[in-house]
């Protein structure tokens, strides 16, 4: 196991590392730098920032000097906000932890019990019911979603349709837990409802597979109620292909927020890289890059660990 996990952890390093170098350097290639963003600055003042800046050398100096810089989490300044980058990062990766932690749970507490329901009911209204409302939501994108939950926001004012007015530090932690808990439902709700559907799809199809397998047949055989099978060994049998993709979600919850959070106005991550990218703000880019490949990374590392806690197979598997 500690093999595995050492291993695991130097492939979610490389992969933050590739993460952000490609997108510091497709962002450098691109035109334009930021400098002077929504101010006036001459000639002189416009190449005394870039050059304060460092972004007046060549591009393998410059991605040199970020790379050594990420060594002591130093992502550069941004020349958007005229900030840290990792300060920044730091703030937004708050606000998007919560929005993936609520849309994870929410999805957790939809999808698994409806998942088990249609597993162990493959036929019947309500499993048909389920299974049309997964493929509905399945298909759709979370733009779509988002605006549809806007426009019910809106329209019946039970949930805050507007943007955080507070970010991280910049208001007390009592006025920001409000704004959060004000807010929090409509990009919770369109990030969660599709995650809700797949997991509903693979508990259902784990669940009805495990049910098969000789060892529950034979537990069944021994006179253990069906409860107890189903609670004590078939679901917990069944969670593999669920827990693999728990990592994958922590990853498209990232991506997915992207949307979200510009439609929604939530100050996170996805809307910090929209931000970035507009402006061709290099640091900020890369470190936000950054950022969502080691939520990603850290989430299929954890899923993975879990999985092998609970199915001993797997761990079997993984000896070098």
């Amino acid at each position: 196991m500690l093999t595995f996990c050492l291993r695991r952890a130097l492939m979610a390093t490389l992969l933050v590392l590739g993460v952000a170098s490609g997108a510091l350097v497709l962002t450098r290639l691109a035109p334009g730098d930021g400098v002077g963003e929504g101010r006036l600055l001459d000639p002189v003042e416009r190449a005394a920032e870039r050059a304060r800046l460092g972004l007046d050398r060549p591009l393998a100096e410059q991605y040199v000097r970020w790379l050594a810089g990420t060594v002591r989490l130093d992502f550069g300044e941004s020349v958007l906000y005229s900030r840290p980058v990792s300060d920044m990062v730091g703030e937004r990766a708050l606000n998007t932890a919560i929005l993936a932690v609520a849309a994870l749970a929410l999805a957790t507490l939809l999808g698994i019990p409806l998942g088990i329901y249609t597993g162990t009911h493959p036929s019947g209204a309500g499993a048909a019911v389920v299974r049309g409302a997964s493929t509905f939501l399945l298909s759709l994108p979370p733009l779509v979603g988002s605006l549809v939950l806007l426009l019910v926001a809106t329209r019946t004012g039970w949930l805050a349709s507007g943007g955080m007015t507070s970010v991280g530090g910049a208001a007390t932690w009592v006025a920001w837990v409000r704004d959060v808990l004000a807010h929090l439902p409509v990009p919770a709700l369109a990030l969660a409802l599709p995650l809700g559907a797949t997991l509903e799809r693979l508990q259902s199809q784990a669940l009805a597979e495990a049910v098969r397998e000789p060892f529950v047949h034979a537990t069944r055989a021994r006179g253990v109620p069906a409860r107890q099978v189903l609670a004590r060994h078939a679901w917990p049998a069944s969670l593999g292909p669920v827990l693999a993709v728990y990592g994958v979600m922590i990853g498209s919850l990232f991506s997915g927020s992207f949307v979200v959070e510009v439609v929604t106005a939530w100050p996170g991550l996805g809307r910090l890289m929209f931000d970035a990218l507009r402006a061709r703000d290099l640091y900020l880019v890369a470190g936000t890059a950054a950022a969502g490949a080691a939520c990603l990374a850290a989430g299929t590392l954890a899923a993975d660990l879990v999985h092998a806690r609970l199915d001993p197979r797997v761990r079997e598997r993984r000896r070098p």
